[in-house]
């Protein structure tokens, strides 16, 4: 189904809402399934792991949890392509989030790639370490062996210290070290054999190692190279990976993933109990414009930054919260408002920053940028680009606002277009 007919299906929802009929009770879908399910306890189980985790195992979770004092909530469901969450956690975790509409929420589910691995998330920012906290529960001497029920309360153990981070390093630092594995050690070239000529780059040294180790020490591969590679001569570090996870790094992979949101986004604007919708539908429209002419990542977050927006006109909270983050908002929902001069210039500029973009600035370290391509097919610093060329460098996503003014304005009255059409012309 195309994304037009999408959104004329939820146009169609929404005059049904408006419009008295007869009472009836449409069938659920996976994902109210789920949050109704979490309405009652915190803790979610599919029938296919019930004899994983048994209703005995899931009251003691139920009971771990409410310990805390946490707005917790576990999910452990199977996710395989072609599923009402194709496969994502991300989008599982979106949908989710969205049904339950919690300010604070802190989700681990199950992993869409690796059965035995889960992913932690948490809104409006990561306060908890639970993305850390949730990923280092998988590489404990411990957890070695464990069984789902005991990988999840380690989980929500450590997520409840809030220490995440450091256990993670703790926990990772030696994996894939060349000293202590003989693997690496193969594969790591002396100083006689190392030269532009003959050597492999980086890139493909990676994916030599990647199809050499198991699944799961592929995957730290892939986690701990942000964590270890120091950072390129470039000013910035353009992003190796996005959504923090090599498998969404794709552009179709992300594009899955904007409009499951922008469809969650207009389900949660049509909704009977909804108050004023009329700005996340707007938001929602716009959204859907620019999924419908997306040409790449830029345009693709884009989107996010809209039914972020959206969201924002369903919960509003004073003060506002802030938009994604600036130098890259596929990383997430910023927590810092930052004064950023750019390498060699003299203006500085208030930006939007997400905890790791924040730390790298602080550390004078290059933060992880979005790029695009410029007429000449050049990859820079998307906010390199003119103004008049796109609209998310005019904007920031959303950081470069002030007054009132919104991407979902700027979409409405034509600027998204008219810079496409402007990035079209020049190539």
């Amino acid at each position: 189904m195309s994304h037009r007919s999408l959104r004329g299906t939820l146009a169609a929802a929404l005059l049904t809402v408006l419009l008295p009929t007869a009472p009836s009770r449409a069938a659920e879908s996976p994902g109210e399934h789920i949050a109704n399910a979490l309405r009652d306890s915190p803790v979610y189980v599919a029938d296919a792991y019930a004899d994983a985790i048994p209703p005995s195992r899931q009251r003691e979770l139920t009971t771990q949890i409410a310990a805390t004092g946490l707005p917790l909530k576990v999910v452990l469901t199977p996710l395989t392509k072609g599923d009402a969450f194709d496969g994502e956690a991300d989008t599982l975790a979106s949908v989710v989030h969205d049904r339950l509409g919690l300010r604070e929420f802190i989700l681990i589910t199950t992993d869409g790639d690796f059965t035995d691995a889960l992913n932690g998330y948490e809104w409006p920012s990561d306060t908890h370490q639970t993305r850390d906290a949730v990923a280092a529960a998988g590489f404990l001497d411990e957890t070695r062996d464990a069984g789902l029920a005991d990988l999840t309360s380690k989980a929500v153990e450590l997520v409840a210290e809030g220490d995440g981070t450091r256990v993670y390093e703790e926990s990772t630092q030696n994996l894939g070290d060349p000293a202590t594995s003989p693997t690496l050690k193969t594969l790591t070239p002396g100083p006689e054999k190392e030269s532009r000529a003959t050597w492999p780059p980086r890139a493909a040294i990676t994916l030599t190692l990647l199809t050499l180790l198991t699944p799961g020490a592929a995957l730290l591969l892939v986690r701990k190279r942000r964590r270890t590679t120091g950072p390129p001569p470039s000013p910035f570090a353009y992003p190796q990976t996005v959504f923090a996870a090599a498998r969404a790094a794709d552009e179709s992979a992300l594009r899955r993933r904007a409009e499951a949101e922008v469809i969650a986004l207009g389900e949660a604007a049509t909704r009977p109990e909804t108050p004023s919708p009329q700005r996340a539908l707007d938001a929602y429209t716009a959204a859907g414009t620019v999924l419908d002419s997306a040409r790449g990542l830029p345009d693709l977050a884009g989107v996010l930054a809209l039914v972020t927006e959206g969201r924002d006109a369903l919960t509003p909270t004073s003060p506002a919260p802030l938009p994604l983050c600036f130098f890259n908002p596929l990383h997430g929902r910023a927590t810092h408002r930052t004064t950023w001069r750019p390498l060699g210039r003299q203006n500085r500029a208030q930006v939007a920053t997400c905890p790791t973009c924040t730390e790298a600035l602080h550390h004078h370290r290059a933060p992880e940028v979005l790029t695009d391509t410029t007429p000449d097919g050049r990859q820079v610093p998307y906010f390199e680009l003119p103004a008049e060329s796109s609209v998310w460098a005019a904007t920031g996503y959303g950081s470069l606002l002030r007054g009132g003014d919104s991407l979902t304005e700027r979409v409405t009255r034509g600027d998204f277009t008219r810079t496409q059409d402007r990035r079209l012309d020049s190539r």
